[in-house]
């Protein structure tokens, strides 16, 4: 029988083969179809939770196979831990519970990735059903595998740790466009500079597109510097998604952090963004549809289906003119893309998806459209960079200005930031007005400085 792919059998049995969820077993499979001889040896870790239930009492183990007997949990994660430093490849997994298709985490660390592998994972993982997290740690990855890499998240886990693995191209941002389905992602150690800063930034969102499941971002210890830091605060302008963002050990200093502070509260409309938010008006009034400035806010770039519906303002803001009603008021068609039936116009209403934040209610003070600002973001890290009291400065009178509008919208703004560190000294009086705020508005203890270096990331 003639087989398909120029009777490249192996490649076809591969694409044919069936995962069946046990990931050792998928692992070997594919890794014997592709002509993989170094097959890498999958150990479970277990959870911090689970490690009093390995000791001699739960002999049964929860290994693959039973293969760790009647270890305790410090021994496995020192052997593992021993395995990694010595360059084996070996990948590390973490069970929800005893049955081994159950595999929550998956961690490689220490040894490179080679593109077959990452192949092969890409295969397997999608169909680990528990799977939630994803950490490559020093793990050689290539620009050339992160179109692949999206692709498995895209599948799979909520957060994805690549840590220690820098990318000559910086395409770091593949992984957090507009349709990435990631709710957490590390990117610590990377050298990441201004350029893929840029690149991170114009991820987060634009004037026309933006991410809306991304809730942290940890960029700490790269090479961001003011620059960089201008471009992930625009970022910041119309994301409304993003929760926590440290920028921990980098390089920014007064100029960044005045960048950072000042979409953190209410900022006046460029000229562009005005004439962006009176179109978006005009069509949630129901007005025939206008040319927008770029591409619509979209998933997939320009041709793709708009990922903000088109409802009524709730506000008007500072837009004149006479009021318009939506078409469908009196019996008039619905111009697209709005539903035709007057029922399916109800039913849309009824069940609204995110709104365009230039719709969000604004002012007018000195002839400018004022905005209220980000006020999604709770926790920002600024530890460990070149603020000094001016820069500090700045990210008081943004926090007071959340203050001042308390409330608004339903959105609390800022309620951690790290700025310790920096360098400006710890007995300056700006930075004892900030904390002073800060303890009124987060309801949780406040870190000592030395719980902050020790913690993950704050």
């Amino acid at each position: 029988k003639r087989l398909p792919y120029n009777g490249d059998t192996a490649r076809w049995q591969r694409a044919q083969y069936q995962c069946c969820g046990l990931l050792e077993q998928d692992l070997t499979e594919l890794c014997t179809l592709a002509g993989i001889t170094s097959i890498p040896r999958v150990t479970v870790t277990p959870s911090p939770a689970a490690g009093e239930g390995l000791g001699v009492a739960g002999g049964t183990g929860r290994g693959v196979e039973g293969r760790f007997g009647s270890l305790d949990a410090a021994s496995l994660i020192a052997e593992d831990e021993e395995q990694s430093r010595l360059g084996e490849q070996c990948i590390q997994v973490e069970l929800q519970n005893d049955d081994p298709r159950s595999v929550c985490k998956v961690f490689l660390r220490g040894w490179k990735v080679e593109e077959e592998i990452m192949g092969v994972l890409n295969k397997c993982l999608p169909s680990l059903g528990n799977l939630k997290t994803l950490n490559f740690w020093s793990a050689g990855l290539t620009d050339s595998m992160l179109p692949a890499l999206g692709t498995m998240v895209a599948s799979c886990p909520q957060s994805l740790t690549l840590e220690g693995n820098p990318l000559p191209e910086h395409s770091f941002h593949v992984l957090i466009g507009a349709s990435s389905t990631l709710s957490h992602l590390s990117l610590r150690n990377n050298c990441i500079d201004d350029t893929a800063a840029q690149l991170l930034g114009q991820g987060l969102s634009t004037m026309t597109s933006s991410n809306h499941n991304l809730l942290s971002l940890v960029l700490s210890f790269n090479c961001i510097t003011d620059v960089g830091a201008e471009h992930i605060a625009e970022g910041l302008r119309w994301n409304r998604s993003l929760l926590s963002l440290s920028l921990g050990h980098n390089r920014i200093g007064d100029i960044g952090a005045q960048k950072l502070a000042e979409v953190l509260q209410p900022f006046k409309l460029k000229h562009v963004e005005v004439v962006e938010r009176r179109r978006l008006q005009m069509e949630s009034q129901g007005q025939p549809r206008a040319v927008s400035i770029g591409s619509a806010w979209v998933a997939g770039g320009a041709g793709a289906v708009p990922q903000f519906p088109q409802f009524p303002v709730l506000s008007e803001g500072v837009t004149k003119g006479p009021t318009v009603l939506p078409k469908g008021h009196n019996g008039a068609e619905l111009s697209p893309p709005h539903p035709q039936d007057p029922s399916q116009y109800a039913q849309a209403v009824e069940q609204p998806g995110p709104t365009h934040p230039l719709l969000e209610p604004g002012w007018q003070q000195d002839g400018n459209v004022i905005l209220p600002g980000n006020r999604v973001l709770l926790n920002l890290n600024l530890a460990y960079n070149r603020i000094t009291e001016r820069g500090l400065r700045a990210l008081l009178a943004a926090v007071e200005g959340q203050q001042q509008q308390e409330g608004a919208g339903g959105k609390q703004g800022l309620r951690r930031l790290s700025v310790h560190r920096n360098s400006f000294p710890a007995t300056c009086t700006v930075l004892a007005q900030l904390q002073e705020l800060l303890q009124q508005r987060d309801p949780l203890p406040q870190l000592t400085e030395e719980e902050e270096e020790n913690s993950l990331d704050p």
